[in-house]
């Protein structure tokens, strides 16, 4: 078996960012337009008034405090609600692949690599801008990087998974290297007029480069010690988006092509679940939670993630045993935990171990046991 690292990550931030004073200025701007519009239904019941929303409350539900987004005064319009983002023509670069470009040079240059020394390129995220061509085969045109490229989406697990493809596709010698990166614009998928869940996404995008451990020459090298996957089907968070929409004359409501969730559902079902796979996962490995110096998890809500390594560890973990990036990042989707990673990894000694771990819609959970060399 070829050992295989992690030789490289990159982080690609957009340069505006959404307090949560401001989105919640923004919601309550058009929840009082809404029920003052809609005052005489409201009034006779067959309509429900718009609750306002708080920054304590935003706080208080997911430990979010201030997101990153792609455009900021197309969310804050209450008569729009949603972000700006002209179309481009075929021929300009497509948003998301200037995205995944900017991160991905600074993994490659992170790795001390070239687009010469990548053999794939894997794009692993929530929502792909189309359906083709693939935007991988859009960004590896664009590095100039030779070989094979293909797209994949596992919702908010993407990149735990991408990670998993991309170790298997050097395990089987199709490549000596592979850059997997999480181009997400989560905020074109949310509803900003529902007050449970307008606060939750932000936009980012991360890079990683895998490769042979032989061939790997980075000072920061993370072998990936073993990864652990599980799915299991769930309705609990959807999105309905696609292109058999426009075949359905009679749907009149289109809430449901956004990203919609019972929350309370998915908390009291998935934390149990990515809590037992982690155990286990550990345990295959005859490791404990306790030999882990860093759990890097996904990013979608604190309660979660506190509640997650509290069932782990047996006890409250330390803030730099599971760093939160979601305070200033928001839910990020699949590029949460690489952005944890990313930005909490170069502190840990040779030998420490971590498990990057993510879960989401699907129900989705992967887990990924890395050990610094």
């Amino acid at each position: 078996m070829k050992k295989i690292v992690i030789s490289g990550t990159g982080l690609f931030t957009p340069s505006q960012s959404i307090s949560n004073d401001e989105l919640v200025e923004a919601f309550n701007s058009w929840a009082r337009q809404y029920n003052q519009e809609h005052a005489q239904a409201i009034a006779d019941g067959s309509m429900q008034a718009q609750p306002e929303s708080s920054s304590e409350f935003i706080v208080k539900a997911s430990g979010i405090k201030s997101r990153f987004v792609t455009d900021k005064a197309g969310i804050l319009d209450p008569q729009r609600m949603k972000p700006r983002i002209p179309e481009r023509s075929n021929d300009q670069m497509s948003i998301l692949c200037e995205m995944a470009v900017a991160a991905a040079k600074q993994a490659m240059q992170r790795a001390g690599r070239t687009a010469a020394d990548i053999d794939a390129v894997i794009v692993a995220c929530s929502n792909l801008q189309r359906p083709y061509p693939a935007v991988a085969i859009e960004v590896q045109a664009a590095l100039g990087i030779d070989g094979f490229a293909y797209d994949m989406n596992v919702a908010c697990s993407s990149a735990t998974f991408g990670i998993q493809a991309a170790s298997n596709a050097i395990q089987t010698g199709q490549a000596r290297a592979v850059l997997m990166v999480n181009p997400e614009i989560c905020t074109a998928h949310m509803n900003f007029r529902d007050r449970d869940s307008h606060f939750i996404f932000g936009d980012a995008c991360t890079a990683v480069i895998l490769e042979e451990a032989e061939l790997a020459t980075s000072a920061y090298q993370w072998e990936v010690v073993s990864s652990k996957l599980k799915t299991s089907f769930s309705n609990n968070i959807r999105n309905n988006f696609g292109f058999l929409n426009r075949c359905a004359e009679e749907c009149v409501d289109a809430t449901d092509k956004l990203f919609v969730q019972e929350g309370r559902k998915v908390f009291r079902e998935v934390c149990p679940m990515v809590a037992e796979l982690i155990g286990e996962h550990l345990a295959s490995n005859e490791l404990s939670a306790q030999d882990v110096r860093r759990f890097w998890l996904h990013q979608a809500n604190l309660s979660m993630n506190h509640l997650i390594t509290r069932k782990l560890l047996g006890r409250d973990a330390e803030v730099h045993e599971a760093p939160v990036i979601l305070d200033s990042y928001a839910n990020t989707s699949s590029a949460g935990s690489v952005i944890a990673f990313h930005l909490h990894q170069d502190d840990l000694p040779s030998g420490a171990l971590g498990v990057l771990s993510s879960f989401g819609a699907g129900y989705s959970i992967g887990s990924v046991i890395l050990r610094r060399l």
